[in-house]
Formats: C-alpha cells, sequence, structure tokens
C-alpha cells in the first residue's frame, strides 16, 4: 500500500504538470527554430528545400563592420535603457512604503488601483494617449501655443533627443503601480511586534519606515534586482515597436525590435534567429552568473 506521504507528493505533483506541459510548449519547444540559424532559409521553400550554410550567419556578424556598427548601436541602446530601468527599479519599493503609510483605507485603494490600471494598457492604446498629447498638433502643443509660450510645435514623439528618458519615463508610468505590488504584499508580511516594540521606545513614522519597514523588504528588492541585471539584454519590443519612426529609429531599435526588423522587415529569419540565439545563450549566461553572486553574497540562490 502506498503511503500517505507519497500519495500527497503525487497529487502536488499533478497539480503543477498543467503547468509543466505550457512551460514546455512554449518556453523549450520553440527552441527547436534555432535551426533556422544553420540555413539560408526561404519560406517559400521551407526547411527542407533551403540551402543549409553552417554557422555562415555568425561569422558575419563578426567579419562585416556594418553589421557590427548596428549591432554596437543596438546593444548601446539596450544597455542604456536596462540601466535606466535598473536606477528606477527602487521607485515602486518607496511608492510601496509611501502607500503603505496612507491611513484611509477608500484613499490608499483607490490610489493602488489607479496606478496598477495602465499595467493592463496595451502599448498601443498607451501610444494613442502620447500621440493625443504630445504630438505635434497634441493637447501640449496646442495650450503651449495658445498661451504663447511657443510658436512652432515641440516634437516630443518625432525626434532623437533624449528617447532613452522617454521611453523609462514612459515604462515608470505604466509599471509603476503594479511593481509596488509584490512589496505591499512583501509589507503585510512583517512582523507587526517590531513596530509595536519600535512605537514603545518613541519610535516615529519616519524612523519606523526607516529602520524596519526598508530593511525588511531589502531581501526582495535585491532578488528583483539581481533578477533584473540577469535580463539585461531583454526589454522587450512593443513598447519601442510602436514608438519607433524615421526620426528616432536609430536610439530606439534594442535588441528584441532589432530581431524583428530583421526577420520581418529585412525579411532574414536566418539572421535573426542568429541573433536572437546569442542573445538567449548570453542571458542564460548572465542568469548563472548572478544566480553564483547571490549565493556567495546573500547565501541563497535566485533559481
Amino acid at each position: 500500500m502506498r503511503p500517505a506521504g507519497s500519495r500527497t507528493s503525487f497529487t502536488l505533483f499533478l497539480c503543477i504538470v498543467p503547468f509543466l506541459i505550457l512551460a514546455f510548449l512554449f518556453s523549450y519547444l520553440p527552441l527547436y527554430g534555432w535551426i533556422y540559424s544553420l540555413y539560408d532559409y526561404k519560406p517559400a521553400l521551407g526547411i527542407e528545400g533551403s540551402e543549409f550554410v553552417g554557422l555562415q550567419w555568425f561569422q558575419m556578424l563578426v567579419s562585416s563592420p556594418t553589421q557590427m556598427a548596428q549591432i554596437g548601436q543596438v546593444l548601446m541602446n539596450t544597455l542604456a535603457i536596462s540601466f535606466l530601468g535598473i536606477a528606477t527599479s527602487v521607485l515602486p519599493l518607496f511608492f510601496a512604503i509611501l502607500l503603505n503609510e496612507i491611513k484611509a483605507p477608500w484613499f490608499r485603494s483607490s490610489v493602488q488601483t489607479l496606478t496598477a490600471l495602465p499595467n493592463f494598457i496595451s502599448w498601443v492604446l498607451v501610444y494613442m494617449i502620447a500621440f493625443s498629447l504630445f504630438s505635434s498638433s497634441g493637447l501640449v502643443n496646442d495650450v503651449l501655443n495658445d498661451a504663447g509660450l511657443i510658436t512652432t510645435p515641440i516634437k516630443f514623439l518625432d525626434s532623437d533627443q533624449n528617447v532613452w528618458i522617454t521611453m523609462t519615463l514612459w515604462s515608470i508610468w505604466k509599471g509603476l503601480g503594479w511593481g509596488a505590488i509584490i512589496y505591499l504584499a512583501a509589507i503585510a508580511g512583517i512582523d507587526q511586534s517590531l513596530y509595536e516594540s519600535a512605537r514603545i521606545d518613541g519610535a516615529g513614522r519616519f524612523q519606523l519606515m526607516r529602520y524596519i519597514t526598508l530593511p525588511q523588504l531589502m531581501p526582495t528588492y535585491l532578488v528583483l534586482l539581481l533578477l533584473s541585471i540577469a535580463n539585461i539584454l531583454n526589454n522587450g519590443m512593443e513598447q519601442y515597436y510602436v514608438f519607433q519612426n524615421a526620426f528616432n529609429k536609430e536610439w530606439i531599435q534594442v535588441l528584441d525590435l532589432y530581431v524583428y526588423n530583421i526577420g520581418m522587415t529585412g525579411n532574414s529569419l536566418s539572421l535573426a534567429t542568429a541573433i536572437g540565439m546569442l542573445k538567449s545563450l548570453i542571458s542564460v549566461a548572465l542568469l548563472l552568473t548572478v544566480n553564483a553572486v547571490s549565493k556567495r553574497v546573500r547565501g541563497e540562490s535566485i533559481v
């Protein structure tokens, strides 16, 4: 007869089987597509009719000065925007702390809902909002023109100035409230006796935040920070795809968008696969490195 503990373990395993299947289908099975990097793939001919070229696309990446210059610019954009995101990753932490200090439950819930709502808006709708407000004929330029502050429209969107900062600000607006949720959950798990003991010792509200709330949230923040560093090459492409135009394309094109543009617009699926493959391998190496650093510094691994 099977022991009760064994039956419980098997039942729990069955509960996660659907998620394992989904992870395999959407995360591991697509890796078969890496084979396209070894062919001069033509969609009309299929993989069987396409010419096998081996490592030709990887050699071209390092042998072509033009390609290297493009990749250098793309990597600079990717790393710059990622570092700005890492530098501003403390904002959801402080926002959660301040939000937790709001005593009126209805007001706290309202602020949390309003700030988390943009996370559920697609980047297409975000761009529509941006275009309505900041285009040459948008609301902001109309107000400034009517007030006599400007005579020609300010080019907020169709300009190559401060693109990295602009994209970071839009990301903050969209993700600030949502990013604070995990810190609010961590705050709810803090032992309340710590606050009670500190109040007895005469600690004020700001001292409670500084000496109890903030230190208790640092382990969560450090884990998220390490994961952000491991994903430094993964910016996504939706935001940059909808905001790109002929004026800012050089500075807004991150690695994911560059792979998409090469594969779909440039009709070079094999080269795009090769670049995406290298990006994935580098990301895995970064994750393993960050995990090793976390284990050495914190005594705990993150994966």
